[in-house]
């Protein structure tokens, strides 16, 4: 069995930087056409001019003849202005802001402590048609980890939406049912991305036979229930619902230790891993709108016109795969040395 579709792009990736970028950009360049850009290297990306010598590091380090163009985003923090809004909009390469609640997630800690600081920011997003990218999770320690994901919705999202009727919002890679009953009955111009771990796995996956820290991701792998609602919202031709990996490649050693990295490769496999998703639902016909047009529309871009194949074939990744953020590290990617039932033809 094989099917084509329009060559897809990734809504939500981190590439890092340097020789680590270099090692994981071939990887989604072969499958994907464009892929928002996340911000949280070290340091973020928090201005236009960084945001475009980002853009040149990538552009460089692309294989030859690749055909992939990144899509540039903003670190937003307690003291983003307005101004530099206005030249992120001039600039025409960047094309959303990120909101990382600050200690939420990997190199968030630059991130934003009130999200009321940054509202007169947030407004001129609004006016010039700027979306807001929102990793959705609360950092309170009293609150559950599983629970992080609803509270923001509760005290944060929902309150942004209200005060800023035309914000366009991406609430990205959501894990629960109650993400995806939010983002159904939002008003227009709010839609979510849904990474293909939280597709195919719940948090069993974590515990299974140990401690997998590979499987380990924030926001966190949640219930069965949770899945099914995901794999629902992705399989049902809604169009606020496309593909983003949350690609996240970490060296080895800081995934196997103490106090592990949060976070997932997956762009070796970056739609077959959506395909053995979609498939598992019964609904390939509606990996094309999810994959490769929902997402283009949202951000106002024009869809692609390649095409790519896929083949009903199954193959392993490796154990891991060179990754020399300092000359000698590995990289551990999503289903390693297991079976993936799809492959990407070149």
């Amino acid at each position: 069995m094989e099917i084509q579709i329009r060559r897809p792009d990734d809504w939500h990736l981190h590439l890092r930087d340097g020789a680590a970028m270099a090692a994981v950009l071939p990887f989604t360049a072969a499958r994907f056409a464009r892929a928002i850009v996340m911000p949280n290297l070290k340091p973020p990306v928090t201005t236009t001019a960084a945001a475009a010598e980002y853009r040149a590091r990538i552009v460089a380090a692309l294989p030859p003849n690749a055909r992939f163009t990144p899509l540039m985003t903003l670190y937003l923090t307690d003291r983003t202005e307005p101004a530099e809004i206005e030249r992120a909009k001039a600039s025409g390469i960047v094309h959303a802001c990120k909101l990382y609640p600050a200690g939420a997630t990997t190199f968030s800690d630059s991130g934003v402590t009130d999200i009321r600081r940054i509202d007169a920011t947030i407004a001129r997003m609004s006016e010039l048609g700027i979306p807001l990218l929102v990793h959705g999770e609360v950092t309170e320690r009293a609150i559950d980890v599983f629970e992080r994901e609803a509270r923001f919705i509760d005290d944060v999202l929902a309150p942004t939406i209200a005060r800023f009727p035309k914000l366009r919002v991406v609430f990205e890679h959501i894990t629960t049912q109650r993400a995806v009953e939010f983002v159904k009955s939002a008003r227009a111009g709010v839609a979510a991305t849904i990474t293909p771990q939280h597709l195919l796995h719940n948090r069993n996956a974590i515990f299974d036979g140990g401690i997998r820290p590979h499987y380990y991701c924030l926001p966190i792998l949640k219930t069965e229930t949770d899945r099914a609602a995901l794999l629902a919202a992705a399989t049902s031709g809604d169009a606020r619902f496309f593909l983003g990996t949350d690609s996240a490649p970490h060296e080895q050693r800081t995934k196997e230790n103490a106090c592990g990295c949060a976070g997932m490769f997956s762009a070796h496999a970056g739609i077959e891993l959506y395909a053995e998703a979609f498939e598992a639902a019964g609904a390939l016909d509606a990996l094309e709108g999810f994959a490769s047009d929902f997402g283009a529309d949202f951000y106002g871009l024009p869809r692609n016109t390649e095409r790519i194949k896929l083949v009903k074939r199954t193959w392993s990744p490796p154990a891991n795969y060179p990754f020399p953020a300092d000359g000698n590290g590995k990289l551990v990617p999503m289903r390693a040395g297991e079976s993936i039932a799809w492959e990407l033809v070149a």
